[in-house]
């Protein structure tokens, strides 16, 4: 079942899903710019390896996430029927047989260890080499600078590590994989971009001031890795164990050369050091996934201690801007692999979209079954208590028989189904940090429409709400029949 990042990269190949740009490439602004132009193309554009990146020798792999049919392959569902719905699949069986019924018997529960056999399936598993550790750099042989690592904005502060997953370990001993930018500040510094409301940042701020809590950041390994490390996880799942679960047997794990935190053992690169949570650099600014520049601000100091590697290893990377980006196909693999777990809460939502142009987070829609008044601001309120949802800044609620992901649809039941100051529910709360409209830090307002239909019993509407126009189904099963016959 395992594959490593390389090998990931000839599956994309073979399938006509991956381009070799084989001539010379700045990763100073041209790299950016080129992967800019391939991913908005409307089929989201191939996956492409620069071969020759200017200055560098070191291969610069992008874009590999950039469509569906990648998002499917690097999870291992471009053969299911359902593609990524059949991973939600999967989470909702494993609730619904893990879930104790109240009064369960002991032979009910003994019925569940198959399943918990199968989680532990999933577990990291320790192992004592890695073909990350062909190569170990330390002391003056670390030279960050050697690494291709891209410019994607001429406003930016500097050369951003984009798609390297950084492993932290909490005070507690719990660890934690984000996906993290990281600005190199010179050949031994990194810039640790850890929001406020990422696990990163509360990892950190168990530490104390001088204190060194150790960081590993490790580019590539099998490619759910990747995906896992952005997944909007419960507190109590980790990120690997997650990854163990999306590709069915669990991630090999190598102890670091520097400290004692983990790695995945088929990295292509890995990054070692430590943060000190109150050093803190101007990092920034950078151009971002909201479409905007981040404005600059002070964050902790990565110091680097050593860089291993794989030999002839391959640089992953991204860049992040105006949607639609390769990260759109992230934000989809979330949308529909964590409905399940929303439903748990919310089993009233029939279906869910989290549009690429809202940014992920800025608008939720949801088709959801109305059954008493006052049900779908139930709704918002709840989203905006729920996990990583909580940011979300609008919430459109349609009925259940609406297509959440048809947007024509959707607008025309928002523009003919709502009158503004009946349907417009506005509250306020925490909002992402790199969210510039509000005029506070992380907090300001959100709106939620609801756009059902308006009927009695669930509604106190005065008039007859009118019916949608519809064609009996015999007419349109006569029409299909006969539609060759028309010559249409």
């Amino acid at each position: 079942m395992g594959r490593d990042f390389q090998t990931f990269l000839n599956q994309l190949e073979a399938a006509g899903e991956l381009k070799r740009v084989s001539v010379e490439v700045d990763p100073f602004l041209e790299m950016g710019a080129i992967a800019d132009r391939v991913s908005k193309r409307a089929d989201g554009g191939p996956g492409l390896l620069f071969e020759k990146p200017k200055t560098q020798a070191m291969p610069v792999a992008m874009n590999v996430f950039g469509n569906l049919k990648r998002m499917e392959m690097a999870l291992k569902v471009d053969q299911e029927p359902r593609g990524l719905d059949a991973i939600a699949d999967r989470i909702e069986k494993l609730i619904a047989e893990a879930m104790p019924k109240p009064g369960s018997s002991f032979f009910d529960k003994l019925a569940k260890l198959p399943v918990l056999a199968e989680v532990s399936a999933w577990m990291p598993k320790t192992v004592r080499k890695g073909i990350c550790q062909e190569i170990v750099l330390k002391g003056d042989d670390i030279k960050l600078s050697q690494l291709p690592v891209l410019t994607t904005w001429p406003e930016d502060g500097g050369p951003f590590i984009t798609l390297g997953m950084s492993h932290v370990r909490y005070k507690d001993g719990r660890r934690n994989m984000g996906l993290y930018r990281l600005q190199v500040f010179d050949d031994r510094t990194l810039g640790f971009h850890t929001q406020l409301h990422h696990d990163g940042a509360k990892a950190r701020h168990g530490y104390a001031p001088g204190e060194k809590m150790p960081v590993a950041v490790s580019f590539g390994g099998d490619p759910a890795l990747t995906y896992a490390a952005t997944a909007p996880l419960p507190p109590f799942i980790s990120e690997v164990m997650f990854a163990g679960f999306l590709r069915g047997e669990g991630i090999e794990m190598v102890r670091c050369v520097t400290n004692d935190l983990e790695v995945p053992a088929d990295s292509e690169i890995v990054i070692e050091g430590w943060v000190d949570p109150a050093e803190l650099r101007r990092e920034g600014p950078f151009g971002d996934h909201t479409g905007y520049y981040s404005l600059a601000d002070d964050y902790p100091v990565l110091h680097v201690e050593a860089i291993t590697m794989r030999k002839n290893p391959v640089f992953p990377a991204t860049i992040v801007g105006r949607p639609p980006q390769e990260d759109a196909y992230l934000g989809l693999a979330t949308e529909r692999i964590f409905l399940p777990l929303l439903r748990m809460v919310l089993p009233e939502i029939i279906d869910m979209h989290l549009p690429a142009a809202g940014a992920f987070h800025n608008l939720v829609i949801l088709a959801m079954r109305k059954e008493y008044p006052g049900h779908p601001q139930k709704v918002m309120n709840a989203i905006w208590g729920t996990g990583q949802i909580m940011f979300s800044k609008g919430v459109v609620i349609v009925d259940e028989d609406i297509d959440p992901h048809d947007l024509t649809e959707v607008l025309f039941r928002v523009t003919s189904n709502v009158d503004p100051k009946r349907d417009l529910l506005f509250s306020e709360g925490p909002l992402d940090a790199l969210d510039h409209s509000s005029d506070r830090f992380a907090f300001g307002s959100k709106v939620g429409i609801d756009a059902t239909r308006k009927n009695k019993p669930f509604d106190d509407f005065k008039r007859e709400w009118p019916r949608d126009l519809v064609f009996p189904e015999e007419i349109l099963s006569r029409i299909a029949t006969r539609w060759k016959d028309y010559g249409l």
